[in-house]
């Protein structure tokens, strides 16, 4: 009686296939399709990104650390070079907290305005998923009681999910350039909060992206804090050295309050992608 050999696995349900170099464009293809089927699934047709960076805190997050720095300083006679430098980065940390609860505010106006459009679901808040500003996003939404999404990426270090995103629209990347992908394709509007080499990279990628006109369609892009942007960031500096033109200025706008910002985006997509039916009421374009 002959033995019968246990069957094969196939090969899309080979987990040591799908894991390995071989199969890298099927992870790759895989982190294009399934965002796509679950974003139709949803019927989200558009989305609002905010970019910002891992590392602002809430203020109250940032005024214990403070009250906790200065009391070791006082506490100790002679304070080290150390200590202050820490109590100087605690400080700092307060300040740019700020950005944390303004962000906040700023997704909860646009999410009051957008949770009208329901069926599609339009200007969606969207974020990196993760803390810092991308936590504020997210929670903004759910502040208003809307929804938002979170496109998170696999990092050593910082990256984690937050717990503001809403369930079944929270992703998890592996490959950078599809998790940027998948940012701009939904994206009708990005807001760039203070932030580090990744917001740069964010931010950079989508003006050149228009700059070089291979992103056809209209996008509102608002640098948040021109106190911060334009210190570190000479932009005046580049148009004069003519790495890039002066009419490639226009291609964002600063803000530097919630409600400036709100009545900005608003007014562009309101513009740009919606239309009046006549009877003052505002429509699908």
């Amino acid at each position: 009686m002959k033995n019968h050999q246990r069957k094969p696995p196939k090969a899309y349900k080979d987990a040591e296939f799908l894991n390995s170099p071989d199969a890298r464009i099927v992870r790759m293809i895989s982190e294009f399709l399934e965002p796509r089927r679950r974003f139709r699934f949803a019927n989200v047709k558009d989305t609002i990104v905010m970019f910002g960076s891992a590392r602002i805190q809430p203020r109250s997050t940032t005024l214990i650390n403070l009250r906790k720095v200065e009391a070791t300083v006082h506490a100790s006679r002679r304070p080290t070079k150390h200590l202050l430098t820490a109590m100087r980065h605690a400080q700092l940390q307060v300040e740019l907290s700020r950005y944390y609860e303004e962000a906040v505010e700023l997704s909860r106006l646009l999410t009051n305005w957008s949770r009208k459009f329901r069926s599609p679901r339009r200007f969606v808040i969207c974020s990196g998923g993760g803390p810092g500003i991308m936590e504020a996003a997210n929670k903004g939404a759910a502040l208003a009681k809307g929804e938002s999404i979170g496109l998170n990426i696999s990092l050593p270090f910082e990256q984690f999910a937050n717990g503001y995103v809403s369930k079944g629209l929270n992703f998890e990347f592996h490959y950078f350039f599809m998790r940027k992908f998948w940012f701009v394709y939904l994206a009708k509007a990005l807001v760039v909060f203070p932030g580090g080499f990744g917001t740069m990279d964010e931010m950079m990628e989508v003006l050149t992206l228009v700059q070089t006109q291979k992103l056809k369609k209209p996008i509102a892009v608002v640098l948040y804090g021109p106190d911060y942007w334009k210190k570190v960031i000479d932009f005046d500096e580049l148009v004069n050295h003519g790495m890039v033109s002066r009419e490639d200025l226009q291609l964002f706008s600063f803000k530097d309050t919630p409600e400036e910002a709100y009545r900005f985006l608003r007014d562009f997509l309101t513009k740009t992608y919606l239309k009046n039916n006549g009877n003052g009421q505002t429509m699908e374009s």
